[in-house]
């Protein structure tokens, strides 16, 4: 394996405790927590009550409560968030320091054989490795926030910092449901209604996927163009690979172009064949 780690300097981290906290969670965000066992990790969402995007989270199962790992610019407002749900609820919830990292193997893009102490990502084998305060494996080459970057960005993996817009990004668009952010067979949640009628009904129009071209990218917001006709805005990008929110029905078979440039849109596998009705 060749090994690299990185600390992810946009991420920090939540602990949760006390004797309700885990049915308190499990009525409030995507992923189902009533069986989370000591270091499982899950990835959910907090949602609007009309189902939109607010908090994307790792939630990693302790002995006497859980630890959320969550976007650095936002653990205040979701601290603030989840307070003003709790109510009476015998829940205790304060910031905890701590330094997230990510490991991953660049060689085979695999996560096989989990070092010690490291937990699988779970949305994508191939993302590798998180860890909390963790020295990097033997041998592990250093590397930077941007370099995980690159790696996510190959994997065609949304970033919710850099890709969805806040309260009006539904989780599906930006492929929660496909990265096991979503557990469609849960109770109820903030934004459930909403969230299961979409996949429920096929009403899936829009996805995240990667876009490929020459160059640098464009910028984020510039129309993706088949034809003459919309299909979709720039997300973040770097050179040569854009994420994108595209209209699935406009760019199969379609010519599509960015401020006049060729592009061309490139779907992971492990998006699944591109289908309108989903």
């Amino acid at each position: 394996m060749a090994l690299i780690c990185a600390h992810l300097g946009s991420r920090a981290l939540i602990r949760m405790g006390g004797p309700d906290w885990r049915a308190f969670l499990q009525g409030l965000i995507t992923a189902d927590v009533d069986a989370l066992a000591v270091g499982e990790i899950r990835f959910a969402a907090l949602l609007t009550p009309q189902g939109r995007l607010l908090f994307d989270m790792f939630v990693v199962g302790g002995d006497d409560g859980c630890r959320l790992d969550v976007q650095a610019a936002q653990r205040d407002s979701l601290v603030q968030r989840l307070t003003i749900y709790r109510l009476r609820t015998k829940v205790e919830i304060a910031p905890e320091p701590g330094r997230v990292l990510a490991l991953w193997d660049d060689a085979s893009g695999a996560a096989a054989g989990a070092p010690a102490g490291w937990l699988p990502d779970p949305r994508l084998p191939a993302l590798g490795w998180r860890g909390v305060d963790l020295d990097p494996p033997p041998g592990a080459a250093p590397a930077d926030e941007d370099d995980y970057d690159a790696h996510r960005l190959a994997l065609g993996v949304p970033d919710p910092a850099r890709d969805c817009a806040p309260d009006k990004t539904y989780p599906i668009e930006a492929d929660f449901d496909l990265l096991h952010g979503v557990d469609f067979k849960k109770g109820c949640y903030v934004g459930q209604e909403t969230t299961s009628r979409m996949k429920r009904r096929g009403g899936i129009k829009s996805r995240m996927l990667p876009i490929v071209f020459d160059g640098p990218p464009p910028p984020p917001g510039a129309e993706v163009l088949a034809g003459d006709l919309r299909a979709g805005q720039v997300l973040s990008g770097r050179e040569g690979r854009a994420m994108a929110l595209v209209r699935l029905d406009r760019i199969q078979g379609a010519s599509l172009s960015v401020y006049g440039r060729p592009v061309r849109a490139d779907p992971p596998a492990w998006l699944g064949p591109i289908n309108v009705a989903d």
